[in-house]
């Protein structure tokens, strides 16, 4: 019955759907505010000139981020197509695509398929005109590397204490899903010069660092417009890292049987060529990596399982596709309203998370009579309408920067037994890093205890002095030597990211004058001063965010934050999977109430039950663990 209920509806909405793909239009209407809503943005411009958003008491402090994220979409949502540009072609259409995620993202807006697949450009979140990079020698002013050894290196291990290194794993787990610029090894004569201090013990001088892969689609006409790159994924939130974002990936992946993902004895088959677990994406690949591409394969497998005994006549392409859309949809959920609160622990934030996903009329409400308006604020935006706020939706240079979170990854590791908590063996980053991901558990150590002693250690804080010590030396399977820090620092620089204060100005955050009011850390400010020869205009956007006060609770700066406030309702907004399609007769029933009733604990619980002491009580399974053998934290 569901099965003719879908047929159904692709044969009724093919023929328009055709229509729209053949309009393709090359942009869309800007998106302007009102002048209620331009007046509103005013006064709490005014407001928050006197006291930050953060310090109003609610509910003003979330009147003060609905009227910041009207004044982003109008003014920070950029594209850098070209109606010339020799981009991606979606293949044929079929009716299929009404109700299934293409695997590299096409079709996901029927009027453009185009939108968001692969191959497509990233945006920007400032005026493209702000975006030339500098030309050397002003590219390379202050070193790179000099930022990363007298600013940025880990000194000694500063923790977040409220979160677990689960959560630094997570958002490495979602960004591989986002973005990936890819890289094309040319030959060294092209490759970046960074400058290297004489008393530094860098293997060669100068650093070499492999320049970003170019953009084939730009068209001749383009020649004098700031540089464009590549998205290698998908740009909509698609699960791509689980599932890949190409057909031979998708199909290796798959067991061709009940919907299924290949697993062998609770964990990924390995690549014997590469020593690298088989799923969508295995860059940068380490053990909580490994630990959650198994848990959320694991969990997709579940998903189907479910599928089979409420549709028994269902095929395996059918159930593997549902059970995809379910899957993607609950990590979408879990993001928004676990990871994100969890890293932004602000009450402001735990509420306006909870509303992006359920609506001011709250979970309780909105599960029990289900949409009462159309209105985002109101019901949530799952299941609302689709709208892309005037631009084309793409991932932005801007959004891939501020996710620059590697201090959240420690340098040493300790294994715990899940049963007894007792020590097994220690580690460092390197041990579990790359192809060792796979051999670092032995036979001493369960993904259970792997999941326990994740959750129960700390991440690093997001903080200067505090970028991993692996990750400053660090070799790439492809054989490049780098400093990653460095190498963060200069791709912003490269690709035409704007400096610290010129991006606060272009986020409406306003311009700083002084070291002292980045950061109240006299000894930092000082740093400050000397490594960027006292112009703070010259501050790179990662290590002034690195640099800033946080406000109250938060684990990244409200720099980064606007963006974020920004693009994570775009995320969901743009695509029509979260929002008009976000129903039964696409995920189904059984689909929905999946997703409803899951959260990250329940998923841990389902695979690895052994946790359940280690998870109980929790109010966010991001937030360091129980330690097992003691008494439970009251939380």
């Amino acid at each position: 019955m569901a099965v003719g209920a879908a047929t159904g509806v692709a044969v009724v909405l093919s023929a328009r759907a055709r229509a729209r793909q053949r309009a393709a239009q090359g942009t869309l209407a800007p998106y302007r505010r009102s002048v209620g809503e331009q007046l509103y943005s005013a006064a709490f411009a005014f407001v928050n000139r006197l006291i930050p958003w953060h310090r109003l008491p609610p509910p003003l402090s979330g009147m003060s981020l609905y009227a910041f994220r009207t004044e982003l979409r109008e003014q920070n949502l950029h594209d850098t197509w070209s109606p010339a540009a020799l981009g991606p072609h979606p293949g044929p259409w079929k009716p299929a695509y009404l109700t299934t995620r293409t695997v590299d993202g096409s079709f996901n807006d029927l009027g453009r398929p185009d939108m968001g697949m692969c191959g497509m450009r990233f945006g920007r979140n400032v005026p493209r005109r702000h975006t030339y990079p500098d030309s050397e020698p002003s590219l390379m002013e202050p070193s790179p590397r000099e930022v990363s050894r007298r600013l940025l290196a880990r000194d000694t291990f500063r923790p977040a204490r409220s979160l677990n290194v689960l959560a630094a794993a997570w958002i490495q787990f979602q960004t591989h899903d986002w973005f990936s610029h890819g890289g094309i090894r040319r030959s060294r004569d092209e490759d970046l010069r960074i400058p290297i201090a004489d008393d530094d013990s860098w293997f060669e001088k100068p650093m070499r660092l492999p320049r970003s892969a170019s953009d084939p689609t730009r068209a001749a006409g383009e020649t004098d417009t700031p540089p464009t790159y590549i998205n290698q994924v998908s740009h909509w939130w698609d699960a791509s890292g689980i599932y890949g974002s190409d057909e031979m990936t998708s199909q290796r992946i798959r067991t061709l049987s009940d919907g299924k993902l290949g697993v062998k004895g609770g964990q990924l088959p390995v690549d014997p060529e590469t020593g690298l677990s088989i799923t969508g994406f295995t860059n940068n690949w380490w053990l909580g990596l490994a630990l959650l591409h198994t848990l959320f394969t694991l969990e997709h497998n579940a998903i189907c399982d479910r599928l089979k005994r409420e549709y028994p006549n269902w095929g395996d392409e059918q159930l593997y596709q549902t059970a995809r859309l379910i899957n993607a949809a609950l990590i979408a959920k879990i993001h928004t309203i676990e990871w994100t609160p969890g890293i932004l622990a602000h009450p402001t934030l735990r509420v306006g998370m909870a509303t992006n996903w359920w609506g001011l009329v709250s979970e309780r409400v909105t599960r029990l009579l289900g949409r009462l308006s159309d209105n985002d604020i109101v019901s949530g935006i799952p299941g609302s309408p689709t709208d892309h706020h005037g631009a084309l939706f793409a991932l932005t240079e801007e959004f891939t920067s501020v996710y620059r979170l590697h201090p959240l990854i420690p340098d040493d590791y300790t294994f715990y037994s899940v049963a007894t908590g007792a020590e097994i063996r220690r580690v460092t980053f390197l041990d579990i890093a790359l192809k060792n991901a796979n051999t670092a558990l032995g036979t001493d150590v369960t993904m259970g205890d792997a999941f326990y002693s994740l959750g129960v250690a700390n991440p690093g804080a997001i903080t200067l002095h505090n970028f991993p010590k692996a990750l400053r030396d660090f070799t790439t399977p492809d054989g490049v030597r780098v400093d990653l820090a460095a190498a963060d620092v200069m791709r912003d620089r490269e690709r035409g990211v704007p400096r610290y204060n010129q991006f606060r100005e272009l986020i409406h955050r306003g311009r700083i004058r002084t070291f002292e009011e980045l950061t109240s850390n006299p000894v930092w400010a000082q740093e400050l001063r000397e490594v960027y020869g006292g112009d703070v205009n010259r501050v790179d956007l990662m290590v002034g965010m690195f640099a800033e006060d946080l406000p109250k609770g938060f684990g990244f700066s409200d720099t980064a934050f606007r963006v974020f406030l920004l693009m994570a309702s775009r995320r969901l907004k743009s695509d029509r999977f979260f929002t008009t399609d976000f129903t039964p007769r696409v995920y189904t029933q059984v689909g929905m109430n999946w997703i409803n009733d899951t959260d990250m604990s329940s998923v841990l619980l389902r695979h690895y039950p052994e946790l359940a002491p280690a998870v109980h009580g929790l109010p966010n399974a991001f937030a360091p663990w129980n330690r097992v053998g003691m008494p439970p934290v009251t939380h």
